[in-house]
Parts: structure tokens; sequence; C-alpha cells
């Protein structure tokens, strides 16, 4: 088990994942997690190989970000929420019940809970979930989508930027990560918000 000294000398690369999570993680049978500075290609050539991004925020120097015009913050069930992430995903997503398991965790927190929404449809086309880490005071930044057909508006760096300013009072640092191959780039929407790191975990299974 990690302790929490070597993990807040380098979250992104103590860890591929969260504090919180990292002190149970239990790896299935079959699956390897290994950080890009110990990965081998050769060695695991019989292996699948999905590489993912860690990145990490010192939460200074945030600027008030900007709603663009049309568009208004808007509170939404956990319903609404699972069917606007499952909309924007066509591989992964999310059910109510399991965003009802993630309201009962000890890191859930309201307020990084948002949505917006489109002021002539009233349909959710933006959401993010992040949840904090009081312990060690850490933010994480978990579910961020934008719908398909409002993507390139600032709606995603609307989303991101709100988290952040919302947990600079309660968190030391955030962290995000995602794969490293989304053709949807999410990396560069979080760089562009200020996350910085250039660790990467490779997932690997037969």
């Amino acid at each position: 088990m990690i302790t929490k000294d070597d993990y807040l000398s380098a979250p992104c690369r103590a860890s591929s994942i969260p504090y919180w999570k990292a002190k149970s993680l239990s790896i299935p049978s079959g699956m390897l997690i290994v950080h890009d500075e110990e990965y081998d290609k050769t060695k695991y050539h019989e292996y699948t190989d999905e590489p993912y991004f860690r990145l990490i925020h010192d939460l200074q120097n945030l600027s008030a970000p900007i709603l663009p015009e049309g568009y208004s913050l808007s509170k939404a069930s956990l319903g609404e929420f699972a069917e606007h992430i499952n909309s924007c995903y066509e591989s992964i997503g999310i059910s109510e019940s399991e965003l009802k398991t993630c309201a009962a965790r000890p890191v859930y927190d309201a307020s990084l809970w948002i949505s917006v929404r489109d002021d002539q449809t009233g349909k959710i086309i933006a959401t993010g979930i992040a949840e904090l880490d009081r312990e060690i005071g850490e933010g994480v930044l978990e579910w961020i989508q934008v719908s398909k057909d409002a993507r390139g508006k600032g709606l995603g760096r609307f989303i991101v930027s709100e988290l952040l300013r919302r947990m600079k009072n309660s968190a030391r640092f955030a962290t995000v990560s995602g794969q490293c191959n989304n053709p949807a780039n999410p990396e560069k929407l979080y760089r562009n918000c200020g996350f910085k790191g250039s660790d990467v975990w490779h997932v690997i299974g037969k």
C-alpha cells in the first residue's frame, strides 16, 4: 500500500489513481498497471495496452471562468447526469445507481457536481463531477463531458475551470487522468486549463 508521504511527494508518479482509491486498490488478475518509465513494449507484446495520462494542477492563479452566452448553470438529477454522460461516450458509461454509490462516498461534495443547460432548448449539454479527498487535500476530476453538438464553444473549459475554482479553498491540488488515445483529446483541454505533468500509466491486460 502506498504511503501518504510517498503519494504527496509526486501524486501522478506515485500512483495511477487518486490516493483515496489507491489505499484499497486490488488489481484484477491478468491486469498490470505500469508507469511509462518502466514500460517495455517488447516485454508486454502479448498484452493489450491502454495508456492513460495523469496531470496535476496546483490551484494557483485561477481566473474566474465565464460561461458562454446562451447557457446557464443548472441543477440536475442523478438520472440526468447519467443520461448526459452516457450520451457523450460510445464505449463507456455509468448508471444512475452507480452515481448514487458515488454520492455516498466520503469524497463526495455536492458543490462539485455541476451541469450546464442550453437556454433555448432546456437540455443539459455539459456536465462535470469532481471529488474531494479532505484527508490529503486532493481534488479529483472524474467525469467531464460536453454534448457532441455543443463542443468547440468553450463549455468544457468552463466546466473544468469552475470545478477548480470551487475546490481551491478546500484542496491543495487537483488531479485528472484520461485515455491518451481518446479522439476527443481531453488532455489538450486540461492543459489549456493549467494542468501540468508528463506521467503516463499503461493499463495492460491479456
